[in-house]
């Protein structure tokens, strides 16, 4: 909301001071009226259907975006697997609704406040107008395709024009080997991050023939043949070295609400699912163009101004997490 001019506010002051003091007027931090964490899970129950094996739990209110509302993220579990939504209610407590916020300046700034890509495995130009940030999980098939897809085009298409970061999300509730190799990707990427992309591609390129027994032997078999301290690689691997690394970007990913992966997040325009080339080309054709317009991008993509463009998702992307 604009203040008001200082020529009009000093024109007022006399006059609000010659009134009586006015009955003080909640702010937009005061507590909600009338908030039950118990009426808003019996709410949620019911409106997704939520029986009683699945766990909910409900978050303390916290002063919206918007001015008067609030935000109370209630999030559902069951068998590992986590699904929050974020709620908006009003300061009586009585109306609440479940809706994306945008701001009109970029409806993508909340994503993009949030993806973190400092000490993150890159590649491309550093300061490139178009910039990637990619969740994975090295044992999910669709990232796997992504993988593929990625590879065989993305930096021979745009040498110069994008960078990528890979954030691990491991969904260990499905995938038992998924979070072990995470962590020794972490592990190679402390010694040379170069050498975490020949790891990346080789571990997916390896998925169906990976399980929780033979990891470990074939991780140092293929270091063997690379440029890396195989010890010291044992030893973070065994130690579990880089395990808070991988806690911390499934922290990043859940306070997006990612629900599936792969998902990948382009100037933090979020696209779930294994995406074909073309598609993820025409986005990123349509970010440079915005770029040049508006002269902003690099890793200053927060600053971006994004029209909307509609991209109907992939046929085989997963409804929920793969």
């Amino acid at each position: 909301m604009s203040k008001f001019p200082a020529a009009f506010a000093a024109l007022m002051l006399p006059v609000l001071l010659a009134q009586k003091p006015a009955a003080p007027v909640k702010s937009a931090a005061a507590p909600v009226q009338s908030f039950d964490k118990a009426a808003i899970e019996q709410f949620a129950r019911y409106l997704f259907l939520w029986s009683p094996e699945i766990g909910v739990s409900v978050s303390d209110p916290r002063p919206s975006s918007i001015v008067g509302l609030f935000d109370v993220i209630v999030t559902a579990s069951a068998r590992g697997i986590s699904e929050p939504h974020t709620f908006r209610i009003s300061a009586d407590g009585k109306r609440i609704f479940e809706a994306p916020i945008y701001p009109i300046s970029n409806p993508f700034e909340e994503q993009l406040s949030k993806l973190k890509t400092d000490l993150t495995p890159s590649q491309g130009t550093p300061g490139a107008p178009v910039v990637m940030v990619l969740f994975s999980d090295f044992q999910c098939s669709y990232c796997r395709e992504l993988q593929k897809v990625l590879h065989a085009n993305l930096l021979k298409t745009y040498p110069k024009e994008v960078r990528l970061y890979f954030k691990d999300y491991p969904l260990d509730a499905i995938h038992p080997w998924a979070r072990n190799a995470a962590i020794a990707g972490r592990c190679v990427y402390r010694q040379d991050p170069q050498t975490f992309w020949a790891f990346h591609d080789w571990i997916f390129d390896k998925q169906q023939e990976l399980n929780p027994d033979n990891l470990r032997n074939q991780i140092m078999s293929w270091a063997g043949g690379k440029n890396l301290d195989t010890l010291q690689l044992g030893r973070c691997y065994d130690n579990r070295a880089t395990e808070k690394e991988i806690e911390k970007s499934i922290a990043e990913g859940r306070e997006l609400q990612l629900q599936s992966t792969p998902t990948l997040y382009i100037n933090g325009r979020a696209l779930p699912g294994a995406y074909p080339w073309q598609q993820l080309k025409t986005v990123i054709d349509f970010e440079l163009e915005r770029v040049k317009k508006t002269g902003a991008g690099g890793e200053n993509c927060c600053e971006l101004r994004l029209s909307p463009l509609p991209v109907a998702p992939p046929k085989n992307a997963p409804a929920k997490k793969d």
